[in-house]
């Protein structure tokens, strides 16, 4: 937890043992950690020089620790105001970046970004940055960091950082995707799903976008386009809307809360299996798609839908939809 006041993890698990002591010497300190000598030396030789440790008046070979309330006090208040000047000088650095906007050439909207790593790393680092609002296509395919893996919207949506994300529908076939999408939308992501979309694509504050240097070539994330403040910006956040306005709600429908809603009081309520399934089903997914979301045979789920059939009194699964709407067994918008 103290690194962020830059001490490494030997340092703080050094302070925190001192803390607790009148004074220890680095030999007994490297017993107690149970870490090397030299490791515990380092450690002590790094807090004595922020301050946090000092050599005891009695035995110099031993050392004390500093009143946390005065040592790290001094600490938290150097990297507020180092956080202060950097605030003033990124103010600074994007009024001189507006003022040079309209000057810049076609080129200087758009840079490149190679390999792999750096366009992960570009892609974690804009919604690091995001400040309002995220929208995003999703491909089915995976190309830099999976859906599962990235935590940095979990942290952009405790910010307040609104998210629009467009799923592709095949997305879904990867099991316990389902599960990821529905956090997302728990969390307060607005999320819909399409049978394909146009691309990948990320746009952040609708100020700048990132999207693959080759398209559907370039399935492995090799290079991508950042696209600043331009025409082509617009554009892109143009084919967004379009798409957005042409997708389908994503549909949890599951838990508690949707089993409350159910219209048919005098029939037994749908169980949480059925619901996800239906959900899914709606989603266009396939029965094999379906069974590796749920765990189950592609047989089982062939079976349970021709059972929700049975019980709305219908002969096709798009008049099973209709009924789905009509008896309100899930939540739909």
């Amino acid at each position: 937890m103290l690194e962020a006041l830059g001490l490494t993890e030997h340092e703080e698990l050094a302070y925190q043992r001192l803390v607790t002591l009148t004074a220890e010497s680095a030999v007994n300190l490297a017993a107690a950690l149970a870490i090397e000598p030299r490791v515990a030396v380092t450690a002590l030789a790094g807090l004595e020089e922020k301050g946090l440790v000092a050599r005891s008046v009695a035995d110099p070979e031993c050392f004390t620790a500093a009143p946390p309330t005065v040592a790290l006090g001094a600490l938290v208040a150097e990297r507020q105001e180092s956080l202060r000047r950097a605030q003033l000088q990124l103010a600074t650095l994007a009024e001189s970046y507006r003022s040079g906007a309209a000057e810049r050439t076609f080129i200087d909207v758009m840079e490149v970004v190679r390999g792999r790593q750096a366009v992960a790393q570009r892609f974690l680092q804009l919604q690091r940055g995001a400040r309002a609002e995220v929208l995003a296509f999703v491909k089915s395919s995976v190309a830099v960091v999976s859906p599962e893996d990235n935590e940095d919207d979990d942290r952009a949506l405790q910010r307040g950082v609104r998210y629009r994300l467009v799923i592709e529908a095949g997305s879904f076939e990867r099991p316990g995707y389902f599960d990821v999408v529905r956090a997302t939308a728990d969390a307060g992501g607005d999320c819909r799903v399409r049978e394909s979309v146009p691309l990948r694509l990320l746009v952040v504050d609708r100020e700048i976008a990132l999207l693959p240097l080759l398209g559907d070539r370039d399935d492995h994330g090799s290079g991508a386009l950042l696209v600043h403040p331009s025409g082509l910006l617009d554009a892109l956040l143009a084919l967004f809307e379009l798409t957005w306005a042409g997708s389908t709600p994503f549909l949890p429908a599951t838990g508690e809360e949707a089993a409350g809603r159910a219209a048919e009081p005098a029939q037994r309520a749908l169980d949480e299996v059925d619901r996800h399934m239906l959900s899914l089903l709606l989603h266009g997914l396939t029965d094999q798609a379906i069974g590796g979301q749920l765990g189950m045979s592609q047989r089982t789920v062939q079976r349970r839908v021709r059972q929700l059939m049975e019980r709305a009194e219908v002969s096709s699964r798009f008049q099973l939809g209709h009924a789905v709407a009509r008896r309100q067994w899930l939540d739909l918008p």
